[in-house]
Order: C-alpha cells, then structure tokens, then sequence
C-alpha cells in the first residue's frame, strides 16, 4: 500500500483528493492536515463524504511513516513549506500549487516569482510520463494550462505554432477554490459571465514551456483569454492556429498523438463540457476551416486539471497502472 499525507487538506482539493484516495486499492491516507479545521471531522467539511470515512483533520504531519505528501496549498505556500520543514529524502512530494510548474531556466527568463533551482518534474503524462516514473518531486500542471496545451500538443509535434494562437477558456467556480471571494459567491455567479487576467493569466509560460518542449522552438504568442463561467466544474477551451495543412492530416496526427495516452482521447464529434465532468479525461476535437485549425478540448478542472492528475502521477511515480483508482464513470446528463 502507498501511505499518504495530505497538506492543505481542507479545500476543494484536499476534499477530492481524499474521496479518490479513500476509493484507490493501493492507496492509506495516513493523515489528512488542515491548521484551520484540526481536530474536526472531515466530513464536517467534506460532507459529501458522509459514510466513506470517520478520520479528522489534524494539525500533525508525522513525515517519517509516509511514502508520498500531496501538497494541496494555495499558489506560493509550497516553497515556503519545503523551506520551513524537514521532509525526509525518501518521501516523494506531488505538488498542486504553481511553485514548481516551471523549470528554472524558464524561471529566470520570465522573472517568475519561484528563483530558486528545484528537480520538480512538470507532471503532464502524456509527454513526461518517463520522467514522472523516475522523479521524487512533481509539480501537477494547472488546470486551465492542462486543458488548453493537450488541445496544442498534437499541433506542435507537427509543427503547426508558427503564428500568434488565439485562446479562450471558460472555468468552473471551483478553480477558484473554497475560500469566498467576490467573484465566487452564488448570487454573483449565477447567470453572469466574465472575463478574467487576459493576456496575463499565470498559466501562460507552463503552456510555452510544454508547447516549446515538443516543437522544439516557440516563436509564436499565445493570446489567452480566460473567463468565469456560472458553473461548478470544467473547463471549456477552444484553440485558434493559422495553417495550409489539410485536415486530414491534422485528425490522423492527432489520434496518433493520443492513440497511447490513458485518459487522453481524440473523438471525431463536436465536444460539450457534459463529457468530462466528474472524470478524469481529456476529449479533444479540431475543425479545419479555410486556413483556420479550430481545436477543442474540455476537461473535469478538479480531476484532470487537478487531483485526478496527481493521482495519475502518484501511480506512475510507484509504477502501477495510470488508471489505478480513477475509474470515473461520466454521465449523459
């Protein structure tokens, strides 16, 4: 059996994590942290855990009798962790904040806030499934950063970016986490539509850095507008490159792409967001219009753009099947 500490445990998160955990054959929840909520029960947050668990939250993080910490932070808390306490080398760190997404000479080009040097691994599977296996830290991508580079990747194996690509991206509320703020509450949500960082949202250069990585040069900009979206969960992207390829050469190297991956998956027919909520794939779609690729993917922004990845990564860093504990099963309606 994996044993698990989770930090941070009390978020939208930390409470999807430990109901994938509670359900996964190889895995023990060793302890669940939360500063804020120890000593309560965990359901008395995650209430949807009502029956699947008598455990509370604690203030304790006994290192020494895990194999792996999920850290399930707000972004810029993981570095200052790692900095004020002693984890032992042995204990594998799979991080859901930003910190350590990108790589450090990445980091001293774009000026990002995270300077210092790390052997984060950027845990996207289906390019760096290898390293994954081989790593003892991970950094999970973000979740608009995962929707949108699976819907580019395929396109930069064929070296597709040459030009400016146009982004935009719709979010559930839940990307926003479970503090209140003023753009989450309800009554402001509800039946409303917004627009959010444009052009600067800090998962553009861990989109780069992948696209980059695969095509091997990134001369082209990424334009990405993000927006609020009045639901829960997922993430609706389209993705706009100028090409003379034809389609048909677009579709076949797409499936090629994806032909291996375990939740990955190209699908001939237009995509909605329904498809995806509450698993853990990733559906890709692309329309060639005039001189025009119009791609589409969608994704669960908690599973695949959250801790359904991570879980996926957890499995290949112990070298167990990638599916291990994330057979979610969608729903038509």
């Amino acid at each position: 059996m994996i044993k698990i500490g989770i930090l941070g445990a009390a978020g939208f998160t930390g409470g999807e994590l430990i109901r994938l955990l509670l359900n996964h054959p190889e895995a023990e929840i060793v302890f669940a942290n939360s500063e804020s909520c120890a000593g309560k029960y965990i359901t008395d947050i995650h209430e949807g855990l009502y029956g699947d668990t008598d455990m509370k939250f604690t203030s304790e993080m006994p290192f020494d009798q895990v194999d792996v910490l999920f850290f399930c932070f707000g972004h810029g808390k993981s570095e200052a962790f790692m900095k004020a306490h002693d984890i032992p080398e042995n204990v594998k760190i799979i991080d859901l904040a930003q910190d350590f997404r990108l790589a450090p000479d990445v980091v001293a080009k774009t000026q990002h806030p995270t300077a210092q040097k790390h052997d984060f691994v950027y845990g996207l599977p289906e390019i760096n499934a290898t390293k994954i296996a081989k790593a003892r830290h991970v950094a999970n991508p973000g979740c608009f950063a995962t929707c949108i580079q699976l819907g580019l990747l395929p396109a930069a194996q064929m070296h597709l970016i040459t030009k400016d690509v146009s982004v935009n991206a719709i979010t559930g509320s839940t990307g926003a986490g479970q503090k209140p703020q003023a753009t989450t509450h309800y009554s402001w949500r509800d039946n409303n539509l917004s627009i959010y960082k444009a052009f600067r949202h800090q998962h553009v250069p861990e989109i780069r850095q992948s696209l980059k990585q695969i095509q091997g040069f990134l001369d082209a900009g990424i334009d990405f507008i993000p927006y609020r979206g009045c639901f829960t969960r997922g993430v609706f992207a389209t993705e706009v490159v100028k090409t003379e390829t034809s389609g048909e050469d677009i579709v076949a190297g797409y499936k090629k792409f994806y032909q291996g991956a375990a939740f990955t998956h190209y699908v001939d027919q237009p995509l909605d967001l329904k498809q995806v909520v509450n698993t853990n794939k990733a559906l890709i779609h692309v329309d060639k219009i005039d001189d025009k690729l119009l791609i589409t993917s969608c994704i669960d922004n908690l599973l695949k753009g959250a801790v359904g990845q991570a879980v996926q990564n957890m499995n290949i860093m112990f070298g167990i099947d990638q599916k291990t504990g994330l057979n979610l099963k969608g729903s038509a309606f």
